[in-house]
């Protein structure tokens, strides 16, 4: 991608959202949804909104995070608290959690525009989200949720590029999906697993790890560390360190997992027949 393409993307991105005439943006604090957010601003200044669902899934430093980034951009903020964990089918955590998680913010993201007189919905989807299973998408697509970063074809690394570009500081910031995906599969989702996810990944930052994930499989924690940090993990001093976190957390036993950090390792283990699309 040269610098032109990435310049005409850019610039076809202002044109659609300035288009829209009026927006809501599903923003989650990560880069894709922070850009489009801010993007949006510029394109359409006090007729957009950006809309941050919060809930127990959602650690209390990325809230503080996302809120931040928009008050130093001037982006208008709403909260919106979601109630997926009243719930049922997210709490159950089958493959569709995800769906679930979406649709219940869609469906108030719907009633907050209607309520407020926005013209559409948008979301942070990138076009390199296409081909992973993701059924949020299903979610949004369902609840008409509009996704300008894909339909100018911008690429997670070229959304990384255009934020730095525009001296936004979270263009590198690593992926951080919500506490929920750190739960096995078929564990359910409660209050007290997510604070035990949360807990636990804030202690392994303050070892010094940045990229890591807590998998909760019960009694047991399944770490997952960046390759580039594994050595360091691999002394007797740090896994000592990490054993002491991981208890203070309220797990009873701790493993190193030796392929690394790397996003969705839960669906790792998903046969075809449990990510098929939910039917309503």
């Amino acid at each position: 991608m040269t610098e032109a393409e990435l310049k005409d993307k850019s610039a076809k991105l202002q044109e659609r959202l300035g288009s829209l005439g009026s927006l809501l943006v599903a923003y989650s604090g990560g880069t894709d949804s922070a850009f489009l957010a801010w993007a949006a601003h510029q394109a359409l200044g006090e007729r957009m909104l950006a809309v941050i669902a919060d809930s127990a899934s959602l650690p209390r430093k990325e809230l503080a995070a996302a809120l931040e980034f928009t008050a130093q951009h001037g982006i208008p903020t709403q909260i919106l608290h979601t109630a997926e964990l009243e719930n049922p089918d997210y709490v159950r955590n089958d493959a569709q959690r995800c769906f679930h998680c979406k649709d219940e913010l869609f469906t108030q993201m719907e009633k907050a525009r209607e309520d407020m007189g926005f013209a559409h919905l948008a979301y942070g989807m990138n076009l390199d989200d296409r081909g992973e299973f993701r059924p949020g998408q299903q979610a949004a697509k369902l609840h008409g949720a509009l996704a300008p970063l894909v339909e100018v074809e911008l690429t997670k690394a070229e959304i990384r590029a255009l934020a730095r570009e525009a001296g936004l500081t979270l263009a590198d910031k690593p992926a951080s999906a919500c506490l929920s995906s750190r739960i096995e599969y078929g564990r359910a989702v409660t209050p007290e697993n997510l604070s035990q996810v949360e807990q636990a990944e804030d202690a392994l930052h303050r070892l010094g790890f940045r990229r890591v994930r807590v998998r909760h499989h019960g009694d047991l924690a399944r770490v997952e560390i960046a390759r580039e940090d594994l050595p360091r993990a691999l002394t007797v001093q740090a896994l000592d360190e990490i054993t002491e976190a991981l208890r203070g957390a309220g797990f009873t036993y701790t493993t190193l997992d030796t392929r690394g950090y790397r996003s969705g390792a839960m669906n790792e283990v998903l046969p075809v027949s449990a990510i098929q699309p939910v039917s309503r």
